[in-house]
């Protein structure tokens, strides 16, 4: 069965629980998944903390998938707190080219899931410094 992105979105919205974990942390501001090679689904939430020692919910959910023996992404949405999807940050972006070096620029990104907009990393990071 293909995985879609509605099947993408409904995993990351179902552990976005945005909440306030102590006095110096809250999670879940956004949410994330991932679809890798495998046809399995991972996901993360934002942690943010009072020291910048945080995570954003797209590197969260890649390194579930690593923890899981994973290395290989074919999709990736991200949900704010408003419920609205958008492109991931540059660290996430720099996590994804060094993890696929060769072939980060066929990563689909769910940019808008309202519309059903869909954007490669190769499109939202053209020329990188890792190169080709």
């Amino acid at each position: 069965m293909e995985v879609t992105g509605e099947n993408l979105y409904e995993a990351a919205k179902k552990v976005q629980n945005e909440r306030k974990v102590s006095a110096y942390i809250e999670a879940g501001g956004v949410a994330a998944a991932v679809l890798s090679s495998s046809g399995r689904i991972y996901t993360g939430v934002c942690i943010d903390t009072c020291c910048t020692l945080g995570i954003c919910a797209e590197r969260n959910a890649i390194f579930n998938m690593i923890t899981n023996g994973e290395s290989v992404i074919r999709k990736v949405i991200a949900i704010m707190p408003d419920g609205k999807t958008g492109a991931p940050c540059g660290a996430c972006r720099e996590l994804m080219v060094q993890l696929m070096p060769k072939t980060y620029q066929d990563i689909e990104i769910m940019l808008d899931y309202e519309t059903g907009k869909v954007v490669t990393l190769g499109t939202l990071t053209p020329e990188w410094w890792i190169g080709k």
